[in-house]
């Protein structure tokens, strides 16, 4: 069976067993330089000792009459005061004359076969094989009056002793290796854990598919996320962002920007904002771009690791609770409806009850002749099936509140403008027709039609809605296709007649608004048949006032 190791274990033992090879292949190596040194330094120590008794004048004495008494007491001394482990002295011939360590071996030749070069009249430093053993030594000539060689000087350090002395340098070396591999054991064992906290004791795969799941998770998010470091620097930006900012260089070169070269300082992202709290849903200006925005902090054990900003652009939203208002009114057109189907069929019921069929079925054709006659006017007149469930949805909504809707008889669309989609039309004509009910039931007193005229015709569609309602004041009109801006009291409005300015410019048509008389207002819109490019200036207000 496999045992799974973790991360942190794995690294825990790769760094002993890479502190214990790198503190062996030093020790080898410190080893062996020792050794080096050490055969360096005496050698040299031996030399300068052999030198130095070679040019004792009674020595040369006793030497050249080979006194070997006088030898032995002169150089007995001189051993018992060296610390090397030998003294030789022997003659021209390479007889021994005197041996420190060896006694018994006077009046025999030197042995090592390294008197030749020192018969010459040099130094020499070599390892050999003596009586003794195996030693390092250093010779040197001893010369007469007339510089004549009669003898020669050689001072040793058996093999045995160095290696002592190289025992004890090592055992000092291992002490140290030990107490450092176990200085290096608590650190392995410390930054093993160290790093185990700073990945949350996750594995390396694990934060790998971590990463890759954070990039997917960003750019699946519709909405633009930027997150930055506690230094204002760009740490990840996802595609999002970089579309409704249009910023069109790559993730990997703005990462590591100032966030100040990527947006435009705004008092949204100034520091002393930024650190003082979060911040959800606030509407800004992001390169001109007008979006909803929201900022984060991020703290990782309560210090400050930087800041996570996301934003969505505002007209998107802003569509969106256009687009959901729009399904609120279709679903209120069918309540109408319905509400208006179940007070006929309850009259009906009554008058079948008390068994009234005469005036059950003048009911009956008094209902569907006016019913049948909208119906069959807006059929007849208009191409979309769905464009005259909206104006019959209308009608009857209008009705209900107790407002006429009259169509003007020359309405007639055999076909939809290409520049707009069907809903879209169906948008503009029912938040104009919603509006005029609007304006005329705040209006007190007596309530006037409202008349719609919607006429297509190979250059264009003419769409005219006119209430005798509240009007609108002078001062609103350059506003009132703003989003939020309405001259209702409450309510969810502010949005309809915005959604209506949008559609129209879109597909290059123009708005007019103007005073009716002797109150209310007109809404002219002109879209042509053929799709052209979008218009700079759209929307006419009369200059004249309203008569509230």
């Amino acid at each position: 069976m496999c045992i799974k190791v973790s991360f942190h274990i794995k690294l825990f033992i790769s760094l002993i067993l890479f502190f214990s090879l790198l503190l062996l292949l030093i020790g080898i190596y410190y080893y062996y330089d020792l050794d080096k040194q050490l055969y360096a330094e005496l050698g040299a120590r031996a030399q300068v000792q052999s030198r130095e008794i070679a040019m004792i004048p009674t020595l040369i004495d006793a030497v050249e009459i080979k006194d070997t008494d006088a030898i032995a007491a002169l150089v007995g001394k001189l051993a018992k005061r060296s610390d090397a482990s030998y003294i030789v002295i022997g003659d021209e011939h390479g007889m021994h004359l005197y041996h420190s360590g060896y006694p018994g071996s006077i009046g025999k030749s030197m042995i090592g076969g390294d008197n030749t070069e020192v018969l010459q009249g040099k130094d020499s430093i070599s390892v050999r094989r003596g009586g003794l053993g195996i030693s390092l030594r250093s010779k040197a000539p001893i010369f007469d009056g007339q510089h004549h060689i009669i003898g020669i000087v050689s001072i040793g350090y058996l093999k045995t002793r160095i290696d002592m002395l190289s025992t004890g340098k090592l055992i000092n070396i291992l002490v140290m290796a030990l107490m450092l591999l176990v200085a290096l054991f608590v650190f392995s064992w410390w930054f093993a854990n160290t790093m185990k906290k700073q990945m949350f004791s996750l594995e390396p795969r694990e934060i790998g598919l971590l990463v890759r799941q954070q990039k997917a998770l960003l750019e699946s998010i519709f909405e633009g996320v930027i997150a930055i470091d506690k230094e204002y620097r760009v740490a990840e930006i996802n595609q999002a962002a970089k579309s409704i900012l249009s910023l069109h260089a790559s993730s990997r070169e703005l990462r590591g920007k100032r966030l100040s070269s990527v947006i435009k300082p705004i008092p949204f992202l100034q520091e002393k904002t930024m650190l003082a709290s979060d911040t959800h849903d606030e509407i800004c200006l992001f390169n001109q771009v007008t979006v909803i925005a929201s900022r984060v902090r991020i703290l990782l054990e309560d210090k400050l690791q930087g800041w996570v900003i996301s934003f969505r652009d505002q007209h998107e939203i802003n569509s969106l609770n256009v687009q959901l208002s729009q399904v609120k009114r279709y679903a209120d057109n069918l309540r109408i409806l319905r509400h208006e189907q179940l007070n006929w069929t309850a009259a009906l019921a009554g008058l079948l009850h008390m068994k009234r069929y005469d005036e059950a079925i003048r009911y009956i054709e008094a209902q569907s002749e006016s019913a049948q006659e909208i119906l069959d006017f807006v059929s007849a007149r208009f191409c979309s099936p769905a464009l005259c469930g909206l104006l019959l949805g209308k009608y009857a909504g209008a009705r209900e509140k107790n407002v006429k809707l009259l169509f003007d008889p020359a309405c007639g669309l055999a076909q939809l403008p290409s520049g707009l989609r069907e809903t879209e039309l169906m948008s503009i004509i029912g938040n104009l027709l919603d509006n005029a009910v609007e304006a005329t039931l705040l209006r007190k007193g007596e309530r006037y039609p409202i008349e719609a005229y919607i006429v297509g015709s190979a250059r264009d569609v003419v769409i005219e809605i006119a209430d005798q309602g509240i009007g609108i004041p002078q001062g609103m009109r350059e506003r009132i296709f703003d989003v939020g801006i309405t001259t209702k009291p409450s309510g969810d409005h502010g949005l309809g007649l915005h959604l209506v300015a949008n559609y129209v410019n879109h597909c290059g048509g123009t708005i007019e608004v103007s005073a009716n008389q002797p109150y209310g207002t007109v809404f002219s819109i002109f879209i042509p048949m053929e799709s052209r490019a979008m218009l700079p200036d759209l929307i006419n207000p009369d200059e004249s006032d309203d008569t509230a």
